[in-house]
């Protein structure tokens, strides 16, 4: 028997006669049954006819954006192995194997995998298809080579983290540059250094005269950072548990990790490019570059009315504004930045920063050299007199950054300082680097920017500097006290016989012509310290009586 059907336009016109009517109409009942009878159907078959005629009908298919030639999981094993394959095949320029290539190899060749060998028959897979397969499936370069989702961090404690980084400043020349200056190599760059709390975001910033990124200048700044600052209200100080910056020359200068691990601390820097996946790991934080920014903007724009005329003065401007910058709102908590960071010193305490003559001893750059057989070291025009017992060795030469002491090691011992005893040593060695061109401002602008004032006393005497010089350490702050490594052992003897070599040098005769009291006093006084300074006092007091113009004399001889 064969179904009964309703033609479509008969349902449409029964819908149409249907929606003139409420909802609720009784009409609407008797309609469907007298229409029901008129083709033999019941009243369900009416209600359901009425229904798929309302439904709108699909556009794709149903297995639309599916393989139709194989499974859709062998053909996504398919595509996966292709696109592993152009993957494999990137090189730094962006360019890989085709699409048609790839297809020639699995069917010819094949391709082993970890799953076993994987090859495609001759004529199965076409390019437009497996294109819009890798595409739809998530397998083509777009979706492959997206990266994970930035992690931002910050630091627990005040001074756990600083971050440290260095911008050429707008201000491109000075009135009086420094008397070391060389003509020679071009005009100097004024570099801008900055260091960032990355737990509170204060700042601190210098200018410094240099041809690039010097390592002498970043020492320079990194102290006056770390140490106390001359300005009532500024508490800014202490020595950072880790200095996190860029991969550049400063960080790979083997005399600023030196000086770094002495201070106990650690430097870390950006992961080299490919060494974490598909992240980019040599990625600004943004925490130090954008004070260079607000610097640029701010203060900077201001030097078109009053310029600077050395770097002094212009770090004095500098240091006006830093201090208002550090009372700007904090980037979450519901305080200003150095509030912040007094707020979250740690629990041990601030480490302190040792003196500058102590980090200028620090701060030395080791060179390999033989000595002559003269014991002399020259270099650049000057000479140096070391130990007689190093002549004909290769030494290791610690040239001082700040001074002109030099150090010699040799066979992990330390020999020094010695001082020049020819011409001086050149202590500045920079790169020249040529001048960037700057824009040229059209003619209305130009004319009316020559002709605008600015008080002086926007730069110099800001009110605002007052108010921001209120801020000052808790009393119940405390301080790590800085322990001295003493590398060189200029300050205590490395054992008892260098102290009882260096007490022979003094007195000028061995210790075994000394009395066996005076031997036995001796013992008791290195037993007690080998501090330098309190062997040689003692030692003094005690045989300052035996000393006769300028000599040692033993009594027991001269009895004799």
């Amino acid at each position: 028997m064969s179904r009964k059907t309703i033609p479509d336009e008969r349902i449409i016109t029964l819908k149409k006669q249907l929606d003139l009517l409420s909802s609720r109409s009784p009409e609407r009942k008797k309609m469907v049954q007298t229409f029901g009878e008129l083709y033999g159907v019941s009243r369900n078959s009416v209600y359901r006819s009425l229904r798929k005629r309302g439904r709108p009908k699909a556009l794709k298919r149903s297995d639309a954006g599916e393989s139709r030639v194989l499974p859709t999981s062998e053909m996504e094993r398919y595509c996966r192995v292709i696109a592993a394959i152009k993957l494999r095949t990137l090189n730094k320029k962006g360019h890989h194997i085709s699409t048609v290539e790839t297809i020639r190899l699995l069917e010819t060749f094949g391709i082993e995998t970890p799953e076993g060998s994987v090859k495609a028959p001759k004529g199965l897979l076409k390019t437009t298809t497996i294109n819009r397969l890798l595409r739809n499936w998530g397998y083509d370069f777009h979706s492959l080579q997206v990266e994970p989702v930035a992690v931002r961090y910050q630091a627990k404690h005040s001074n756990d983290c600083w971050q440290f980084d260095l911008s050429p400043s707008d201000l491109k020349t000075l009135d009086q540059w420094p008397d070391w200056v060389d003509s020679r190599k071009g005009r100097p760059i004024l570099m801008l250094y900055s260091v960032v709390d990355d737990r509170s975001g204060v700042a601190y910033q210098e200018y410094h005269v240099t041809y690039g990124e010097d390592v002498e200048s970043a020492l320079r700044f990194l102290f006056n950072a770390m140490s106390l600052k001359g300005i009532d209200g500024f508490p800014f100080q202490g020595r950072p548990k880790m200095l996190y910056m860029d991969n550049g020359p400063i960080a790979k200068s083997l005399i600023f990790q030196r000086v770094m691990d002495l201070l106990n601390i650690n430097i870390q820097t950006h992961l080299p490019k490919g060494k974490d996946g598909r992240r980019t790991t040599a990625r600004a934080k943004g925490k130090v570059e954008r004070p260079f920014r607000t610097v640029k903007e701010v203060h900077e724009t201001l030097y078109h009315f009053h310029q600077p005329k050395n770097r002094e003065e212009a770090n004095e401007w500098l240091m006006n504004f830093v201090l208002r910058y550090n009372e700007k709102p904090h980037r979450s908590a519901p305080r200003s930045r150095i509030e912040d960071w007094l707020s979250s010193l740690p629990v041990a305490g601030i480490r302190q920063m040792c003196v500058w003559e102590r980090f200028c001893s620090f701060a030395r750059e080791p060179e390999r050299r033989k000595v002559g057989s003269d014991a002399i070291i020259k270099v650049d025009g000057g000479s140096y007199q070391i130990d007689h017992e190093l002549a004909g060795h290769t030494v290791i030469l610690l040239w001082g950054l700040f001074d002109k002491e030099l150090f010699v090691e040799f066979k992990g011992k330390y020999f020094g300082p010695y001082q020049p005893s020819g011409g001086p040593v050149l202590l500045h060695r920079y790169r020249a680097y040529k001048k960037s061109k700057s824009e040229k401002r059209a003619d209305a602008v130009e004319k009316l920017a020559a002709n605008l004032y600015l008080p002086k006393e926007a730069l110099a005497m800001d009110t605002r500097t007052g108010e921001a010089l209120k801020r000052d350490l808790p009393k119940t702050t405390q301080f790590i006290k800085f322990e001295d490594p003493d590398p060189f052992q200029e300050f205590t003897y490395a054992n008892m016989i260098q102290a009882r070599k260096a007490i022979s040098d003094y007195l000028g005769i061995p210790l075994a012509k000394l009395a066996q009291n005076e031997i036995e006093q001796i013992e008791q006084i290195l037993s007690e310290t080998l501090t330098k300074k309190d062997v040689m006092e003692k030692i003094r007091a005690l045989f300052r009586p035996n000393f006769r113009r300028g000599r040692y004399v033993n009594r027991s001889d001269e009895a004799f």
